[in-house]
């Protein structure tokens, strides 16, 4: 894994291949030769390569139409067996931006996929040169998630919490408002799923600490509700 945020800037893009003679780390070869030389058949990733400085796409040129690169030492390494990955968030901003109701809830997924799919590609073809673009072999969109996806996730990242709670020697109940709530609030066009983390501790952890603090429950159940009154998920002993 390559993190391409690390090459922004020019005087940072001969790392890849190795400093110049004379150089400090010469003799240590680059951070993209070196990784290949020593295990040419993986799987390189290259991590929000829309962050790279152009000259890095030049660099990459030669490795996607001639699966070879030569390094700072003079050393020729064979990139044929090796299966690039590159990912990006371009197009994201964009799609924020344009605010068609991008989001699960929606009464045409499909259609709503298929927007997604022409503002990202129009994205892709400003970041990116057509010479860069016609050596990639495919292009893979990540559609919106369906609130079932959402559903899914809030389970995952609740599971460590119900397991803290457990072990307090407490049962812990979400109800279906509440879920509702965390699935509306934990999404994010640009983001997706990633702020539900920040959910589940703001208005799950954050109230349950209040509530263990205040010494206010009656039993070892608590459930997690909706207050629509309050626009706020609330606990309770039951």
């Amino acid at each position: 894994r390559v993190d391409m945020s690390e090459f922004m800037e020019k005087f940072s893009v001969s790392r890849l291949v190795g400093a110049p003679p004379g150089y400090v780390g010469y003799d240590e070869g680059g951070q993209l030769t070196e990784k290949v030389r020593r295990k040419p058949y993986c799987v390189l990733l290259l991590d929000e390569i829309e962050k790279a400085h152009p000259d890095v796409f030049n660099i990459l040129l030669q490795v996607m139409d001639e699966g070879r690169l030569t390094d700072s030492l003079g050393r020729r390494v064979d990139f044929k067996n090796t299966i690039i990955i590159m990912t990006s968030n371009v197009g994201s901003r964009q799609l924020k931006e344009f605010g068609k109701g991008i989001g699960f809830g929606l009464p045409d997924q499909n259609a709503m996929n298929e927007y997604s799919k022409g503002v990202i590609n129009k994205a892709i073809s400003k970041t990116f040169s057509p010479e860069f673009l016609n050596r990639i072999d495919d292009i893979i969109f990540f559609e919106s998630l369906t609130r079932e996806a959402i559903d899914k996730i809030i389970d995952i990242e609740l599971k460590p919490f119900k397991t803290r709670v457990e072990s307090l020697g407490y049962q812990f109940e979400l109800s279906q408002a509440a879920r509702d709530f965390l699935a509306k609030e934990s999404y994010d066009v640009q983001f997706g799923a990633r702020p539900l983390k920040r959910a589940i501790q703001r208005h799950l952890e954050n109230e349950l600490a209040e509530l263990l603090l205040s010494k206010r429950l009656s039993s070892l159940h608590i459930l997690a509700d909706y207050d629509e009154a309050m626009k706020k998920i609330v606990m309770k002993s039951i």
